[in-house]
């Protein structure tokens, strides 16, 4: 082969070669998760775009009314004026999160009068949208398991599985220790049966189960803070298990939950909330 044909089949070797590896480093798919050594606000320094970026149902990455908006006072605004959520840009595996947050007084569109409705999107996997959408229309959501921030009913674990970005089925899996209330709905309890959830929710330890959506519902037993005053929410990710913590009480417990890593989706749900605090960091030595 003549010299100069075998310089042209180098360089296109070259260059075939560096695109494959630069296609690799930026494919979702070769993302490594995040395991965090030290606390990371996700608040940012002022600065929401440095660890999130926004979806919504109507504006997709772009949100023109300032659903999510940082005061100078460091806290987080969300107006709840549409569905969809701030993503964290990364994913992460194996942490300790805290959000501590309380309700406005607002409740907006179809979740007008009703339960002031969130929630945290954890180890969330595939495509923006691809939870609680249809074949035309993209939904608020991704496939995850979901920390439920919602009156009477917060950590509530809903297991969210959606479609990926070719429309096939995703797989989202959690086990329980359960037992049934009178309506058959299924309560965590550490003395319950093991059950696997592909679906659904699973309430937590002190439901009420007389729960209503209205606003202001509050249940005899609720650990969340009343009205609008501050409540600590604790997210334990370990491996395939998941612990919830509400002001100091545990509410909710999984195991052998997929997936086990992913990025993070705080919710708007038509409910006015403040948050003050988002952290993520390393596991403490003792788990709850």
């Amino acid at each position: 082969m003549p010299a100069y044909r075998l310089c042209a089949l180098f360089v296109l070797l070259v260059g075939l070669s560096t695109s494959l590896v630069s296609a690799a480093e930026t494919s979702p798919a070769a993302a490594q998760a995040i395991t965090p050594t030290e606390t990371i606000s996700l608040l940012g320094d002022g600065d929401l775009s440095k660890h999130f970026y926004t979806w919504l149902t109507d504006g997709g990455y772009e949100d023109p009314r300032g659903v999510f908006t940082l005061g100078k006072d460091g806290i987080l605004k969300i107006s709840g004026d549409g569905f969809g959520g701030l993503i964290t840009r990364q994913e992460y595996a194996d942490y300790y999160l805290v959000l501590e947050y309380r309700w406005g007084t607002e409740t907006l569109l179809t979740r007008k009068g009703k339960a002031r409705d969130g929630g945290l999107l954890l180890h969330c996997q595939g495509p923006d949208g691809g939870f609680g959408g249809s074949a035309t229309k993209p939904g608020p959501w991704m496939t995850s398991i979901e920390c439920q921030i919602i009156e009477g009913g917060v950590g509530d674990i809903l297991v969210l599985a959606g479609k990926d970005a070719a429309g096939q089925p995703m797989k989202a899996e959690a086990t329980c220790t359960i037992v049934r209330d009178r309506d058959g709905e299924a309560v965590w309890s550490p003395k319950g049966e093991a059950t696997t959830f592909q679906r659904g929710r699973i309430n937590w330890s002190g439901r009420d189960p007389d729960w209503q959506d209205v606003v202001d519902f509050r249940g005899a037993d609720d650990v969340e803070s009343p009205g609008q005053e501050w409540t600590k929410l604790e997210c334990f990710c370990v491996g395939d298990k998941l612990v919830y913590r509400v002001n100091g009480v545990i509410v909710n417990r999984a195991s052998d939950v997929f997936p086990q890593q992913g990025k993070i989706l705080l919710q708007t749900e038509g409910a006015e909330m403040y948050v003050r605090k988002a952290e993520i960091g390393p596991l403490p030595k003792e788990i709850p």
